[in-house]
């Protein structure tokens, strides 16, 4: 392909620093990235239904972009409320150039004899393989640019190639890779042993409720997309339980004939306002398509205008039967 020239209309500027540009390259979020690049423009100033409205998306797409930007320190979110004030951009410090390290560096280190010798040598054993010049600089930038502890790198290292294996390539993770999880350790405040082993826990812990959620979809022979797993852990984090979410997709379903994750978002969100986050409590509290009408009528028979008839709650008591069936094999599966 030939050699391609841009230039820009020059008709605004806007400055962002190297460091934010990292930031945001290494999350590899193209929704947080457009959405900080529009505080930028309008210095903050935006509220909520303000940028749904320029940048064409919906509120729960902002909340989560925005989420993104908060865990990064790119922006203040000032209020809980979805409409609330917009975010503050921090004001950032003049920044040093990155630092490059150069192969002689990276020698000099290893003849002395210091921690990097070890870390080199157990990361080739761990990884079945030796390192090439280029993985030896990432790692080297891994020790000393980040100042990572030798023992949280080789938890790192042990984690990723974890990681690799249950996404089912089998291959041993790139050196890239676990650079770029290295950053996002050190972004999360993951600097010890034991805030290592704690955060691999809650990552796990993550894991098994996607598998729960993904069988309650029913999603098979595929993983969530970037887009997908965004919605998936917001539910997760509102203590919403996947029976509940088996419910909600199955009334997804009947209501719009197939599944729009952004229909079932708002499901999610108002039953958490509501404070429903078992099946048992939606199959209490919800009301549901199908439900018998005669219920309305009745004013006198104890029965609730909205409350589920016995069909609906056997439907449902099914599909929850289904998901623990499954879950319950799975486990038998890892057992073995």
């Amino acid at each position: 392909m030939s050699d391609m020239k841009y230039s820009l209309p020059g008709q605004e500027v806007v400055t962002i620093s190297g460091q934010t540009i990292d930031k945001l390259i290494r999350a590899g979020d193209g929704d947080a990235a457009l959405l900080y690049l529009h505080i930028l423009k309008t210095h903050g100033q935006s509220t909520s239904e303000e940028t749904v409205s320029a940048l064409g998306k919906n509120k729960g797409w902002v909340a989560s972009a925005l989420a993104v930007l908060s865990r990064l320190g790119l922006v203040k979110i000032d209020g809980s409320s979805a409409s609330g004030p917009p975010p503050e951009i921090p004001q950032e410090e003049p920044l040093e150039a990155p630092r490059s390290y150069t192969t002689d560096e990276m020698k000099r280190e290893l003849m002395e004899g210091s921690d990097f010798a070890l870390v080199v040598e157990e990361t080739q054993r761990s990884l079945g393989k030796i390192l090439s010049p280029d993985d030896l600089l990432r790692l080297y930038g891994i020790y000393d640019a980040l100042r990572l502890p030798p023992e949280v790198i080789l938890q790192l290292i042990t984690h990723c190639i974890r990681e690799s294996r249950l996404s089912g390539g089998g291959r041993a993770p790139s050196m890239r890779y676990i650079e770029k999880a290295a950053f996002t350790w050190e972004r999360e405040g993951v600097v010890t042993l034991e805030k290592a082993e704690e955060y691999i826990k809650t990552l796990e812990e993550r894991r098994s409720l996607r598998g729960e959620i993904k069988r309650a979809l029913q999603i098979k022979d595929r993983e969530f997309s970037a887009t997908e797993k965004r919605y998936v852990d917001s539910w997760i984090d509102m203590g919403i339980e996947a029976g509940a979410i088996a419910i909600a997709y199955d009334k997804t379903l009947v209501k719009t004939g197939k599944m729009v994750w952004g229909y079932m978002d708002s499901i999610m969100k108002s039953w958490h306002s509501k404070g429903i986050h078992t099946a048992i409590e939606a199959l209490e509290k919800d009301k549901w398509p199908g439900r018998d009408s005669a219920y309305e009528k009745d004013k006198t028979g104890g029965k609730k205008f909205g409350s589920p008839n016995q069909e609906e709650i056997e439907r449902m008591q099914r599909i929850l039967d289904k998901i623990k069936d499954e879950k319950n094999d799975k486990d038998d599966k890892d057992k073995k």
